[in-house]
């Protein structure tokens, strides 16, 4: 009888168990499930534009006229028009420089220097008044001035950097002395020890960690970036890892290895080299097999949906580059496109919060 109800109990309790177990393991399904279903936008969003005409941190002309361009497309009136409550700072205004020489191989450096400090203070300003910052490049070394002024205003942020290239070179390993190839290097405090003293950049600190950074799109890396990066242990999405993963599940990856510390501002620097040449040609370095536009656009609509976007970048757009004007025309419009996905833009459609169906 003891060994029957001995049987019995055991039998019991590992029924019990295994009950626990069952609706312990679909309350984690449903826990994980719901943390990879972002809580919906706020239903207002209030925008602060800054266009910044720079073409100093690299030597091709035309990527200063991007500003202009994308505004002529309809950036503003499709914010609007999406329920975005919107403030155009206008163009700054950046200061040539005489007798720019290179300094320890970097080029324009002087020039650079200024550039950024006067987008940091903007781009200050435009947080401090509440907006989420659009930042309307001009080329990526820009992203020294946006980061920079972003975390003097909120703290510490994330950092996505959707890119063909790492632009982590310091002054001292890049090839080309050309400083949007370099504006990872000034931001990292893993890297400060390696950046020798340069013109114009003494208001400039290092304001984010490595552990703050994701890549996204990478494909076209130089071997002291890709030994930065392992040293570093950054965490990269490669073009290899989109491939094999998938956006989706990329940017699961991406929000979970984030939230993982703490939920920060996200501070996007986009690219638009990170998409593919077939759609967005009109750039100075394009790289075959990048990002489709329907990735590309995913990305922005996923982080939007998150509630932390804060500040985005949208650089080296050039309307000199173009084949043809189709190209040109292309390039913008999807650059304008991410834009909006940003800023709660849906391809499922959208309706403001107050319409109402007119009456017959």
């Amino acid at each position: 009888m003891s060994r029957s109800r001995g049987s019995a109990a055991i039998s019991l309790s590992v029924g019990m168990k295994g009950a626990r177990t069952l609706q312990q393991l679909s309350l984690t399904v449903k826990r994980s499930l719901h943390h990879h279903l972002p809580p919906p936008p706020p239903l207002q969003r209030s925008v602060g534009i800054i266009g910044a005409p720079f073409s100093k941190g690299q030597s091709k002309d035309g990527v200063d006229c991007a500003p202009n361009q994308l505004r002529e497309a309809g950036l503003l009136d499709r914010l609007q028009q999406q329920g975005c409550a919107v403030k155009d700072y206008g163009n700054l205004t950046f200061e040539n420089v005489a007798d720019d020489e290179p300094v320890n191989g970097s080029k324009s450096v002087r020039a650079v220097g200024n550039a950024n400090q006067t987008l940091s203070e903007a781009v200050k300003a435009v947080k401090r008044d509440g907006h989420t910052a659009l930042i309307l490049g001009g080329d990526h070394s820009l992203a020294i001035g946006s980061i920079h002024g972003h975390t003097a205003a909120v703290g510490p942020v994330s950092v996505i950097w959707v890119d063909a290239h790492a632009d982590i070179n310091t002054p001292l390993t890049s090839k080309t002395g050309h400083i949007h190839g370099q504006p990872m290097s000034y931001l990292l405090y893993e890297l400060q020890s390696k950046l020798p003293p340069l013109p114009n950049f003494s208001w400039m600190k290092p304001c984010v960690s490595s552990r703050d950074l994701v890549y996204i799109g990478l494909r076209d890396v130089d071997p002291a970036e890709h030994y930065i990066i392992k040293l570093l242990s950054v965490k990269a999405f490669s073009m290899t890892q989109v491939d094999q993963l998938g956006i989706a599940r990329v940017m699961e990856e991406v929000c979970d290895y984030l939230s993982d510390s703490a939920k920060k501002p996200i501070h996007l620097s986009y690219d638009i080299d990170a998409i593919d040449p077939a759609v967005t040609s009109a750039t100075g370095t394009p790289v075959v097999g990048g990002l489709t536009y329907r990735e590309g656009i995913y990305i922005t609509e996923y982080l939007c949906q998150t509630g932390l976007l804060s500040a985005v970048d949208m650089v080296e757009v050039n309307p000199l580059r173009g084949r043809v004007q189709e190209d040109v025309h292309s390039t913008v419009n999807t650059a304008v496109d991410l834009l909006l996905g940003c800023c709660g833009r849906r391809r499922e459609g959208n309706h403001l919060p107050d319409y109402l169906l007119p009456e017959p």
